[in-house]
């Protein structure tokens, strides 16, 4: 049987598909790799609830039946395939219709003559981790899969899936990481000013 040699040209376009290959592998290695932060729903509020507040977390039926429930300081988003209701509040108040997931707080107390409200959702593969960074208010977590870390000066902490975790005050830098060994899915729950950046570049030397 008579072998066929490639010509130059095809030599030169199984190199380049080959290449290209390679680096949309690389590219696509890379995004993966990094840790992603998603938003996933906000709202800009002037008042806040009066005394120590909790962020309540509930599921709904339905994305609308969550909105139509929704009062002047809630969320409503749908997440990992389920209806949401991220209430600011009092500790131990309920939302009826709604199936209380947990309640995260007291926080750190905020003042500002505007708030935004806001919900992340974020995340990566194990090993990936945030820059260092600040917000203008305080952040708690809601862990979905895997289990999350977060360094600041004041030292490390952990949670893992079904469990919550309440942040430092305002400016406090920090660094959010996967701190186990499948993927991580979480929540990151705001009350920030919202008249400054919703987040600065720190460090945490």
């Amino acid at each position: 049987m008579k072998r066929r040699s490639l010509s130059v040209r095809q030599i030169s376009a199984l190199m380049f598909s080959l290449s290209a290959f390679g680096l949309m592998t690389s590219a696509t290695l890379s995004e993966e790799s990094k840790f992603f932060v998603k938003p996933v729903v906000e709202k800009k509020v002037t008042e806040l609830p009066s005394g120590p507040l909790h962020w309540r977390l509930e599921n709904f039926p339905t994305l609308k039946q969550a909105q139509d429930a929704a009062g002047p300081t809630s969320l409503a988003a749908e997440v990992a395939d389920k209806a949401w209701l991220f209430t600011l509040g009092s500790k131990g108040g309920s939302t009826a219709g709604g199936t209380k997931v947990a309640e995260i707080g007291p926080l750190p107390p905020i003042s500002a003559s505007e708030y935004l409200l806001r919900v992340n959702r974020a995340g990566g593969a194990p090993g990936t981790k945030s820059s260092v960074h600040t917000h203008p208010g305080s952040e708690v977590f809601y862990v979905l899969a895997g289990k999350l870390g977060q360094k600041t000066p004041h030292g490390v902490t952990y949670t893992e899936a079904g469990m919550t975790m309440i942040g430092h005050g305002p400016d406090t830098p920090m660094e959010v990481f996967n701190a186990g060994t499948t993927d991580l899915d979480e929540l990151a729950i705001f009350v920030v000013d919202a008249s400054r950046p919703f987040s600065s570049p720190a460090s945490l030397d």
